[in-house]
C-alpha cells in the first residue's frame, strides 16, 4: 500500500481517512501496518478502521527508531535531499514540495534493496518485465564483448520477502525467548 500525507497536525480521524483513502486508492488492504506510536496511529478510529478491515497492526518498541528502518531510510532520503529547504513558507508550500519529492522517489529512485528497481515498479509488477529487459541488454553486451566478463552478467536480484519486523519462528525455542523478553 502506498501513500503520503502532510497534515497540521497529528490527528485520529486524520490518520483514519488517510488510511481509508491509500487502502481505497490501492484497491487492497495490507496484510499489516507498521506504526510508530503516535497519539493517532494507536487511537480507537484507525484501530477500528484496521480490525474492521482484517489487517494486522505492529508497533515500534519505545523509543526505537531502528524498528522501522524503511521508513526511517526514507525520512532520511527525504530530509538529506539536496532541495529540502530549511523551512516550509506553509502548509501549501510543504505539500507541493512532497508532491514533487514523493513522485520523484517512487517513479525515478531506484534502491538497492529492490534490485535497483523503482518501487512503483514493484508496486505495480512491472520489475519482471524490467529484469527480463536487463538481461537481454546484459546478454547483447556479453556477445559482443565476452572477454570483458568473467562469468555471463546477470541483473541485482529482487528479495523474495522483505520484512519490518521477521515474524518470530513456530519453534519452542523462539516462542520460549519472546515470551520472557
Amino acid at each position: 500500500m502506498t501513500g503520503w500525507l502532510v497534515a497540521a497536525g497529528e490527528d485520529a480521524v486524520v490518520a483514519k481517512d488517510f488510511l481509508a483513502g491509500a487502502i481505497a486508492r490501492n484497491g487492497t488492504a495490507p496484510g499489516a501496518i507498521h506504526a510508530d506510536r503516535g497519539g493517532a496511529m494507536v487511537s480507537k478510529q484507525v484501530s477500528e478502521l484496521l480490525v474492521d478491515l482484517g489487517v494486522h497492526r505492529s508497533h515500534s518498541r519505545p523509543r526505537t527508531s531502528n524498528d522501522n528502518p524503511y521508513s526511517e531510510a526514507q525520512f532520511k532520503t527525504l530530509k538529506y535531499s539536496y532541495d529540502f529547504p530549511d523551512r516550509f513558507g506553509s502548509l501549501a508550500d510543504a505539500r507541493v514540495y512532497c508532491e514533487g519529492f514523493f513522485t520523484a522517489y517512487n517513479h525515478d529512485h531506484r534502491q538497492s534493496g529492490i534490485g535497483f528497481h523503482t518501487p512503483a515498479s514493484v508496486h505495480f509488477g512491472t520489475a519482471d518485465q524490467v529484469q527480463a529487459h536487463r538481461q537481454a541488454t546484459l546478454d547483447r553486451a556479453h556477445a559482443a564483448h565476452p572477454e570483458r566478463f568473467a562469468r555471463r552478467p546477470r541483473p541485482p536480484r529482487l528479495p523474495d520477502t522483505v520484512w519490518i519486523n521477521q515474524p518470530v519462528s513456530d519453534q519452542p525455542s523462539n516462542i520460549q525467548l519472546s515470551q520472557l523478553t
